[in-house]
């Protein structure tokens, strides 16, 4: 089993900043893809950014320029820093985790996920 951990959510106002942490433990052969992804209150849950183990990102287009995706492979960890936020980047984050738990089998594990709330 994989447990996934994020901090760093909170209130900030509009232009401030915000830093996501998520640290994956327990059973872990390796992780290949981790990313962040948000759900607004009615509507889809939806990608934020994406990390591959070699450090390959990816982002949606309405972050592009404020919000940086790394990781610290060998804590298992992924970090989102969240710059000149703003009031439609009001959701709850969930971190994603594409875990190989051993050389053969792998899983998708979700967060629990941190509320982010952007207003003045």
């Amino acid at each position: 089993q994989v447990q996934l951990v994020e901090s760093g959510g909170g209130l900030v106002q509009p232009g401030g900043s915000l830093r996501l942490s998520c640290a994956a433990s327990g059973r872990i052969f390796s992780i290949n893809a981790m990313g962040w992804y948000r759900q607004a209150p009615g509507k889809q849950r939806e990608l934020v950014a994406t990390i591959l183990s070699g450090g390959t990102t990816n982002y949606a287009d309405s972050v592009k320029g404020r919000f940086t995706i790394s990781r610290d492979n060998a804590k298992n960890t992924v970090y989102l820093q969240m710059n000149s936020l703003k009031p439609e980047d009001t959701a709850v984050y969930y971190c994603n985790a594409d875990v190989k738990y051993s050389p053969w089998s792998r899983r998708d594990y979700w967060g629990q996920g941190t509320q982010v709330t952007v207003s003045s």
